[in-house]
């Protein structure tokens, strides 16, 4: 699995929420659905300054299918969101309505 640099997702999180990013923590995440893993890696969190209303946010990168570009999210630290792994679950989500 290729992961990206740290800088790559610190400069995704602020290009999408429109704030400064310090990085913490860098956390290994493993989800599963119905006994498959769905997606494996790790999550970057970072501190926000400046947002108006969240204090952290997750970013993580995954390739694109069919392609070997990469797709960046940077979720928000807002309930229900609280933890690496539901940022995953919520981007997992996300996807699956848009289909």
């Amino acid at each position: 699995m290729i992961e990206v640099e740290a800088d790559q997702l610190k400069h995704a999180v602020e290009a999408q929420h429109g704030c400064t990013a310090t990085p913490v923590q860098s956390v290994p995440v493993k989800e599963t659905f119905g006994g498959k893993t769905v997606w494996e890696g790790i999550v970057h969190v970072f501190k926000l300054n400046g947002h108006p209303q969240a204090q952290q946010a997750y970013a993580w990168s995954s390739p694109i299918e069919g392609s070997d570009r990469r797709r960046f999210y940077a979720v928000l630290h807002e309930p229900p969101v609280t933890s690496p792994v539901e940022a995953v679950r919520a981007a997992i989500v996300a996807e699956n309505k848009q289909k």
